[in-house]
C-alpha cells in the first residue's frame, strides 16, 4: 500500500514504549500469573529469577522489584504524574501521605507526584485455584515547571464512570473507545476531570489518553485532534495489521499521526488495540534522575537532597510492600481518610 501522508513515522514497540513530550515515558505490562499461594504471591518455584530485579518474562510473568508479591516496592515521585491504567487484575496502591487503594478490571488512578511521593504499587494474586492475569499501562505525563512543586493528589477513575463510545460501521463491525483524558463526540458520560495540577487540565494542552479496540474488519476514523500544534502516537499493542488512511501497519508499531487531521483505520483480519496518547508538548527542558524529572540540574541535586532529607513525608506501614488484604473489593482512601467503595462490577 501506499505512504500515508497522515503517518509521520512507524517504530516497533520497545520496552518501555517511546514518548512524545509532554509525556516521559508508556509502559505495557501483561503477565500471565499462575495460580496464588498463601502469600498473595505466585505459587510457582521463584528459582531462576534475579528476585528485586526481575523483568526476563521467565514462565510468562515477572517479580518486578517484588519479593514475595510480584510489584513496585516503596519508591519516591517529583516532578511528573502517573496515569495507571489497570486492565486486569488487581493494584494494591500505599503511599507517604497515609493514603491507600485496591484498584483493578479497568480503573484508572491518576497521581500527581508533585513536589514529592513515595508510593508502592504491589500486585496481589489473590484466586489460588486459576491463573491470575494482570494487564496495564501506566503512562508519564510531565508537569510544567510551574506544577512541578504542586501539592501531591491522586484522583481515581472506576471503570463504570469512565466515558466510552461504542460505534459501529457500515458493515456492522465494532470500534470501542474508552476515553480516560481529552473527549471524543457521541461518548456516552461527561469528560473526567483530570487533577486540577495537571497540564491536562490546561484547556489548550489538548491531552488525550485513549485506549481503542476494534473488531475483525472494523472501520473507524480518529478525530483530529482541536488543538494547535498538538502531536499524536497510536500504540498498536494488539493485533495482526491495520490500514491507516491506506498504509499497512504491522502489530508492535508506535505510529506518529499527524494529529490534526482526521484518520481512518481500517482493521486487519483479527481483533485490534490500540492506546493512543496525545498533547500539545510543554516545550520546556527536561532533566531526569530515575523516579525525578525537573526542568535543571540544580532542581535534581535539590530534590535528591530533599529526598535524603524529609523523604517525602515518610513511610507510614510496616514494610515496603504493603497489600490490603484477601478481600477482593476495589476501594480508595485518601489522605484524611475519605474514601470511596465503587459498586462491585459484574465477571467477565
Amino acid at each position: 500500500m501506499p505512504a500515508s501522508h497522515l503517518v509521520v513515522k512507524v517504530s516497533p514497540l520497545g520496552f518501555p514504549w517511546t514518548t512524545l513530550d509532554p509525556f516521559l515515558f508508556c509502559v505495557y505490562h501483561d503477565d500471565a500469573y499462575p495460580k496464588a499461594n498463601a502469600q498473595m504471591g505466585p505459587d510457582a518455584s521463584l528459582a531462576g529469577r534475579d528476585i528485586g530485579q526481575d523483568f526476563a518474562r521467565k514462565d510468562g510473568w515477572n517479580m518486578y522489584h517484588g519479593s514475595t508479591v510480584p510489584g513496585f516496592p516503596a519508591h519516591p515521585h517529583r516532578g511528573f504524574e502517573t496515569v495507571t491504567i489497570a486492565r486486569k487484575g488487581l493494584i494494591d496502591h500505599s503511599d507517604s501521605l497515609g493514603a491507600t487503594a485496591r484498584f483493578g478490571r479497568g480503573d484508572v488512578q491518576w497521581l500527581t507526584a508533585g513536589k514529592g511521593i513515595v508510593h508502592s504499587e504491589m500486585f496481589p494474586l489473590l484466586d489460588a485455584q486459576n491463573p491470575n492475569p494482570l494487564e496495564l499501562f501506566q503512562i508519564w505525563l510531565n508537569l510544567p515547571a510551574a506544577g512541578k512543586m504542586s501539592e501531591p493528589h491522586f484522583t481515581m477513575f472506576w471503570s463504570q464512570d469512565i466515558p466510552r463510545l461504542s460505534v459501529k460501521d457500515a458493515d456492522g463491525r465494532g470500534t470501542e473507545v474508552a476515553i480516560i483524558a481529552g473527549r471524543v463526540q457521541g461518548a456516552e458520560a461527561a469528560p473526567l476531570a483530570p487533577p486540577p495540577d495537571s497540564w491536562a487540565s490546561q484547556a489548550d494542552a489538548d491531552v488525550a489518553i485513549w485506549t481503542i479496540r476494534m473488531a475483525p474488519g472494523a472501520r473507524w476514523t480518529l478525530p483530529a485532534a482541536t488543538g494547535d500544534g498538538t502531536r499524536r502516537q497510536l500504540y498498536f499493542f494488539k493485533g495482526q495489521s491495520v490500514a491507516i488512511d491506506g498504509q499497512a501497519v504491522e502489530a508492535g508499531s508506535a505510529i506518529e499521526l499527524r494529529a490534526g487531521m482526521d484518520a481512518e483505520l481500517v482493521n486487519g483480519s483479527e481483533e485490534a488495540e490500540f492506546l493512543m496518547l496525545q498533547g500539545r508538548p510543554i516545550g520546556e527542558p527536561v532533566v531526569q534522575y530515575g523516579p525525578f524529572v525537573m526542568n535543571t540540574q540544580a532542581e535534581i541535586a535539590q530534590t535528591v537532597a530533599d529526598y535524603r532529607r524529609t523523604q517525602f513525608g515518610g513511610w507510614s506501614f510496616a514494610d515496603e510492600a504493603p497489600v490490603h488484604g484477601r478481600d477482593p473489593a476495589r476501594f480508595a482512601r485518601h489522605p484524611g481518610g475519605r474514601e470511596e467503595k465503587p459498586a462491585e462490577l459484574p465477571s467477565r
